[in-house]
């Protein structure tokens, strides 16, 4: 999700950093692998991204819908697509949109609709976190499943969110060559349940001069028991809110809530 007022340039800097971000695998991938092989296509993702999802289930031969509203986002998405082979690229389909009232033509089509990793908090209301999930819900065919993926930091993580700058990261970017830094610093607000991150992006070739770029987000915490009720709320039967990707039932030291929750009717059966 494009933060307002920025230019194009800074847009395609930061959609490029995002990428380098998730060089590693958070460990999410074999997860909707193996939901899609469960329900089979099409797929909808919405806050797609630059595709580190969408891409592997279209190499994967599913069909998958990608829905984003940063442009540059989607750019990286499609040049993605294409880079990795024709069939992949025929099977996504880009749509630059709001998941916030997002009603696609033949909506109730899709047979998995994903909302990954932490996406969901970065909608700034309780009000637009229900909306994305009822999106997901309005664009289900009966029996399909909507996956939401949410972080849930510690008391002890939270308690050392008071704005201290850390070391992240310090990677070799591999579109351009230079050495990047990030840095990160986060503010807790226990009286709105939200957690301010900055991430501050320095690059450079070694001894050179250093360009900085800076993304902030602000983060609207949910639980385990906030997810099961907006599914049901969105009209879905909940599967399961797991911990982990294994889909674990949820623990009380978990730090992730993945919400498995199906629209009421025939189950999807892969093609």
């Amino acid at each position: 999700m494009a933060e307002p007022n920025r230019d194009p340039a800074t847009d395609a800097a930061l959609a490029r950093l995002y990428d380098l971000d998730f060089v590693e695998d958070p460990g999410d991938l074999d997860l909707y692998l193996a939901m899609a092989s469960r329900t089979g296509g099409p797929v909808l993702e919405i806050a797609a991204g630059s595709g580190r999802v969408a891409i592997p289930l279209a190499e994967a031969g599913f069909e998958v819908t990608a829905v984003d509203i940063d442009a540059a986002m989607l750019a990286r998405l499609s040049k993605a697509a294409a880079d990795s082979g024709p069939s992949a690229f025929e099977r996504i389909e880009v749509v630059p949109a709001d998941l916030i009232g997002l009603t696609l033509p033949g909506r109730a089509r899709f047979r998995l609709a994903i909302l990954a990793l932490n996406s969901i908090l970065l909608l700034a209301t309780r009000e637009a976190q229900v909306a994305a999930i009822e999106t997901l819900a309005r664009h289900l065919a009966l029996g399909g499943l909507a996956v939401v993926d949410v972080w849930l930091p510690s008391a002890d993580e939270l308690a050392r969110y008071d704005g201290r700058i850390g070391l992240e990261y310090v990677r070799v970017d591999p579109a351009t060559g230079l050495v990047v830094t990030k840095t990160t610093a986060a503010q807790h607000e226990p009286a709105t349940g939200r957690v301010i991150l900055t991430a501050i992006y320095e690059e450079s070739e070694q001894g050179g001069a250093t360009r900085r770029w800076i993304r902030e987000d602000t983060l609207r915490l949910l639980n385990a028991d906030d997810l099961r009720a907006m599914a049901e709320s969105a009209g879905l039967e909940v599967e399961v809110v797991a911990g982990d990707y294994d889909l674990n039932p949820i623990g009380p030291h978990d730090d992730r809530a993945i919400l498995v929750a199906r629209r009421r009717g025939r189950p999807a059966s892969p093609d």
